[in-house]
This record gives structure tokens, C-alpha cells and sequence, in this order.
């Protein structure tokens, strides 16, 4: 069965400022000198997690599109991360999952996070985005998303029990905060766990404009909860690969799946 190959960056993201982390998350993508096949970014990857899309919004065919297709193409690989876009005047928290071909997909950050105000600046999104690769089914999700166990559930379908799980690996991007690092990490072990699936989060480190810091804590957990990497404070890149024969013996030797509620999500 086939592997794939991803590379997080953990990073500090320079505040409000999309030519300078640009060009710093370039240099870091061409510093990888093993072979991926997927580069996950942050977050906001080419701001930060700012309020203002009023000024630093673009649309689909601005700056940081173009240079998410460049690189895309340049390097061969998948690039994906959020950021701030601007469409029929509304302003949208949108991670980008680009291919090297240009062809992208797309999914509008669901759950604003209110507590910081960011459903009074951007529109939630109403449908996930399940990405194919290599036989691989991605779930990709953004940041405060991870809190809401309903939009992340495998489903399955009607009363067909031997209907697989709909995805095998679940993405968060995100700017979590460090002090409420403890929930992160839970959290992504326990959609791991209830999803039988792999679970990769990516977060930013550093302090961002309004002072908060973010203590990282990118993981990568196994469909059992266990942990496989655990970064925290400094920045890094880390590259692994995840092979599918691993993800089918758990699912085999325990079908939990199989006993699972099926249920229809109709967001409001």
C-alpha cells in the first residue's frame, strides 16, 4: 500500500507582514532536503492571525495565491496553509490546499472564533474539503475547528457497515495559543483516536502583535492517540511519512468505525 510524505513548518510568522513572511517561509520550503510530497503551513501563514482583513485581505488571484502556485510548482509538491481572502465582498479565513499543476482546493475556516472576535470580521464556511492524494483521503481543517468533534467525524453512510471511513488523515493549521496548549494537544489526540485516523497539527510559535504567545506544539498522532512528534517554542521543520499498511492493520484488528452513528451534518 502506498506511504506519503509530509513536511511541517513550524514557525513565527512576521506580524501583518506578507512580503517578509513570504519570502521567510520560501527559504524555509527550500531548505527541505528530503523528499515530500506535502508542505503544511500555520495558520494566516502570510499575516499572522489579525482582524484587519479590511487592509490585508486579497482575492483569489492576489499575491500570496500566486506565490502558494509558484512554489507549488517549482518544488512539486502540495502546499497548504490559510490565509486572508477576500470574495463577493465578504472576508474569509480560506486554507488553500495547492498542486503542483495548479489546480487547488479550497475550505473556509468553519467556526470563528468569536472569543477573539473573528466572526465579526469573516464569514464561516459551510463545507468541508476532503482532498485525494495517492490514495489517500485528507480532511483539512483550521484551528478552532478542533474544538467541534461533530465537523470532523468520520461518517458513515446509511446502514452499510462495511463502508470504510471517509478520510485517513486529519490536517489543523492553526494559531493556538501557548496558554491553552493543554487543550491543543488533547484535542488532536482525541480526534485521532475517535476518527481511527492520523491527526496532524501545525501551529506557529512567538509572539504575535497583540502579544500573545504561541507556544507551537505541532503534532503528529497515530490513529491510536499515540504521539509520533511533539514540538514545542522553537521553530522547526520536520519531515515524516505515513504509511497507509499501518492505517488499515489498526482499522482491521479494531473496526470501531463500524459501530459508529450514522448522521447527516446540515450546517446552518
Amino acid at each position: 500500500m502506498s506511504s506519503l510524505t509530509f513536511t511541517i513548518i513550524q514557525t513565527a510568522l512576521h506580524w501583518e507582514d506578507k512580503k517578509a513572511n513570504l519570502e521567510m517561509l520560501e527559504e524555509k520550503i527550500n531548505s527541505i532536503s528530503q523528499k515530500t510530497e506535502v508542505v503544511i503551513l500555520p495558520e494566516m501563514f502570510s499575516t499572522g492571525f489579525s482582524m484587519k482583513p479590511e487592509e490585508l485581505a486579497e482575492g483569489m488571484d492576489g499575491e500570496s495565491v500566486a506565490w502558494m502556485k509558484r512554489v507549488s510548482a517549482q518544488k512539486k509538491i502540495i502546499l497548504t496553509g490559510s490565509l486572508i481572502i477576500e470574495q463577493e465582498d465578504r472576508y474569509l479565513n480560506r486554507l488553500v490546499w495547492m498542486l503542483p499543476n495548479g489546480q487547488m482546493g479550497l475550505y473556509d475556516k468553519r467556526h470563528l472564533f468569536a472569543y477573539a472576535h473573528e466572526d465579526e470580521h469573516y464569514t464561516a464556511g459551510s463545507k468541508r474539503l476532503i482532498a485525494s492524494v495517492k490514495g489517500w483521503k485528507i480532511n483539512l481543517l483550521v484551528c478552532y475547528d478542533l474544538r467541534f468533534p461533530v465537523w470532523s467525524r468520520q461518517a458513515r453512510h446509511g446502514s452499510d457497515r462495511q463502508q470504510g471511513p471517509e478520510y485517513d488523515v486529519l490536517i489543523y493549521v492553526a494559531n493556538w495559543p501557548e496558554k491553552r496548549g493543554h487543550m491543543w494537544r488533547t484535542l488532536l489526540q482525541a480526534r485521532a483516536i475517535e476518527n481511527q485516523c492520523f491527526c496532524i497539527g501545525v501551529n506557529r510559535v512567538g509572539k504575535d502583535g497583540n502579544g500573545i504567545q504561541h507556544s507551537g506544539d505541532s503534532m503528529v498522532v497515530n490513529p491510536l492517540g499515540e504521539v509520533l512528534y511533539h514540538k514545542v517554542n522553537d521553530e522547526d521543520i520536520y519531515t515524516f511519512t505515513l504509511q497507509k499498511d499501518d492505517l488499515i492493520e489498526i482499522r482491521e484488528k479494531m473496526p470501531f468505525w463500524k459501530d459508529a452513528d450514522p448522521f447527516l451534518i446540515i450546517p446552518d
